[in-house]
């Protein structure tokens, strides 16, 4: 703090912050009915003006181990619909399978239909299910005890009058209703999607919709181990020396800041020019995008190959490229690469 630094962050939802947060999604909550939360839109792909938050915020003093100084620490809770549809979605879903799970605890009288006979497991039973998927108190569930008496003969053989007989009695519990708390289950809804920040900055220098569209925009250091992890796989290394670790993680780390460099330019380019970029999202051929990842856009020259016919004294007689598309010209263009040098692959005679 001692050199005026400014810092925006997201809390996680661990030790002290788990349990305010309890507060200040309830805050939230009741200020969310009350119509009293700051509303913060966006422009979406499509040009569509959509909610990406709505929140509001508290303040709180904050003190540095073993520091002299005192800050105050403004603490942002905000709630984005699209992460509070998701969670909803998961939720759905975890009921669904959990009332069929349910359902299958005691199934109807036959071979091979196993059933519970014990209260105390069919309880057990249901109390497993409802915490496995995470429904403690949204569902309620009702059974009963059906009992079924036969009379046999004592003994083998055929029956008669003077035979003596005996009642034997089966016993099952069975599952009669399975229903949702909807009160609960609305009532859980409504905490979903929050999320709480921090910064230091004044309102003046740094508004609650600056700090939130800011944050967004942001490029995530994550997303750098994430590549390093997924895209170039830095394990497993098959390596016995210590300067063969050395040597090869600092080849794939080369391989990281290539495509964050790539990404970084061309997404700069577009935002100098106000552009997007169509045909990097084969799942949606009309989406257009300004906010390109480094992945789609090597997946744009994934088509391009170069074709090599040699005589036979080994001399190369034609060398034949992929002609680039459109979208592909505008993705060298904007690299700042040019399409020379490209084409400068296709040389005739060419010894290798």
């Amino acid at each position: 703090m001692g050199h005026q630094h400014v810092y925006l962050s997201p809390l996680p939802f661990t030790g002290a912050t788990a349990e305010a947060m309890e507060t200040w999604i309830t805050a939230g909550v009741a200020q969310g009915e009350a119509g009293a939360l700051e509303r913060i839109f966006r422009t979406n792909d499509r040009g569509h003006e959509v909610l990406a938050a709505e929140g509001y915020e508290v303040e709180r003093t904050c003190w540095a181990p073993g520091g002299p100084e005192a800050w105050t620490e403004r603490v942002l809770v905000m709630r984005s619909p699209m992460h509070a549809q998701q969670q909803a979605a998961g939720l759905e879903t975890r009921l669904g399978y959990a009332e069929k799970k349910l359902a299958a605890l005691t199934p109807p009288r036959g071979r091979g239909k196993r059933q519970i006979t014990d209260e105390a497991t069919l309880v057990e039973a249901i109390d497993t299910v409802l915490k496995d998927h995470r429904v403690h108190g949204l569902l309620s569930v009702a059974w009963e005890k059906q009992s079924e008496r036969k009379t046999q003969y004592v003994g083998r053989g055929r029956g008669s009058a003077s035979r003596g007989k005996r009642v034997i009695e089966t016993v099952r519990y069975h599952i009669t209703r399975i229903a949702r708390q909807g009160d609960h289950v609305a009532a859980l809804i409504q905490r979903f999607g929050w999320k709480a920040f921090v910064t230091n900055a004044e309102s003046t220098r740094l508004s609650l919709q600056d700090a939130v569209l800011s944050y967004r925009n942001e490029y995530r250091v994550e997303r750098i181990f994430q590549r390093l992890k997924s895209r170039v796989h830095i394990a497993p290394l098959f390596v016995k020396r210590n300067e063969q670790i050395e040597g090869l993680t600092y080849l794939l780390t080369l391989g990281v800041r290539v495509l964050t460099v790539t990404e970084f330019v061309l997404r700069r380019a577009l935002a100098q020019e106000q552009a997007r970029l169509p045909g990097l999202h084969p799942e949606n051929k009309h989406k257009r995008t300004d906010m390109p990842t480094a992945e789609r856009i090597l997946k744009a020259f994934s088509d391009v190959s170069l074709t090599i016919i040699q005589n036979v004294a080994g001399e190369d007689i034609l060398r034949r490229l992929t002609p680039l598309s459109a979208v592909q010209e505008a993705i060298l263009q904007r690299l700042g690469l040019g399409t020379n040098l490209y084409r400068q692959l296709e040389i005739q005679n060419m010894k290798n």
